[in-house]
């Protein structure tokens, strides 16, 4: 391993790349699960990291479907390069989309699915290019990267048909204990307003605080050292199994859940924001972690 590196020498994170990976996962279509957009985000996924020098785990599950009579066909993939699996940082965001517009305006068209630029791409965007970096770079720590499915399936109020792919990767995963794990959500905004999220809050205070700090010594506007609302995400299996996890999430923007969640509403500079933070935690290695 190497001894962590300057501010200054930490590999630059490209917006640009980060900005057409978000492109490229909304080029497919819809994403949510069943879809023809979201077979071919899996793959593409799995191709991308697989191409970096990634060992992938395609970690795929059935479940009855809770709004139909079928079952639904959903595939975590975890991504780690060759000897670095052991007690990692892990960041994670998931690539499933929302079946269902249920906040739009108009009434209409709630039964249908959302484009997810940053429900869902913008998270994806900003791993894949993390994921470069670490291939190019080598790190001082371990890191692993997790994309989660069926996150957002649920109907609003049933929070147990949420999170359906983080709940059963913990479930699934018995052994598994990163170190900690940084989970990435709607990250793409064009006024990105990330404060500290209260769950993350009580399960890692020091590391929160401490990312929170390296982002007001970076001067970037989009994090808000204040505690901000408490959001039902892919880090809660994980917490709830006694694993460090915060969630780094704008959970209040206009698009959300709605058919305006398209890349016009949303920003490469946010992206950039989010990434560059990223690789300062996992270059710099702060003993904390």
């Amino acid at each position: 391993m190497m001894a962590g590196l300057a501010s200054s020498e930490i590999p630059s994170f490209s917006q640009d790349r980060a900005w057409e990976d978000l492109i490229a996962q909304c080029e497919m279509g819809a994403r949510d699960p069943g879809s023809p957009g979201h077979e071919a985000c899996g793959k593409w996924i799995k191709e991308r990291l697989e191409s970096l020098g990634y060992q992938v785990e395609a970690h795929s599950f059935r479940m009855p479907d809770p709004y139909s009579e079928g079952e639904l066909e959903l595939t975590n993939y975890r991504a780690w390069l060759p000897g670095t699996q052991d007690y990692p940082l892990t960041f994670a965001a998931h690539w499933d989309t929302r079946p269902r517009a249920d906040l739009d305006k108009d009434e209409a068209r709630r039964e249908e699915p959302i484009l997810g630029a940053n429900d869902g791409a913008s998270g994806v965007a900003v791993l894949l290019e993390l994921a470069r970096l670490c291939a190019e770079n080598g790190t001082p720590l371990p890191v692993e990267f997790l994309f989660f499915d069926g996150e957002d399936y649920g109907r609003s109020g049933e929070r147990h048909n949420y999170l359906l792919g983080s709940t059963r990767f913990v479930q699934d995963h018995p052994a598994y204990s990163p170190r900690l794990l940084v989970l990435l959500d709607m990250v793409g905004g064009k006024h990105l307003n990330i404060r500290k999220e209260p769950f993350s809050k009580q399960a890692a205070p020091g590391q929160l605080d401490l990312i929170f700090k390296l982002a007001e010594e970076m001067g970037l506007p989009a994090f808000i050292p204040e505690v901000g609302p408490a959001v039902w995400d892919d880090h809660i299996p994980f917490i709830q199994r006694g694993i460090p996890a915060v969630d780094l999430v704008d959970f209040r923007f206009p698009e959300w859940h709605t058919l305006d969640d398209t890349p016009e509403a949303f920003s490469p500079e946010s992206l950039a924001q989010v990434g560059a933070l990223c690789a300062r935690v996992i270059f710099e290695t702060p003993v904390v972690w």
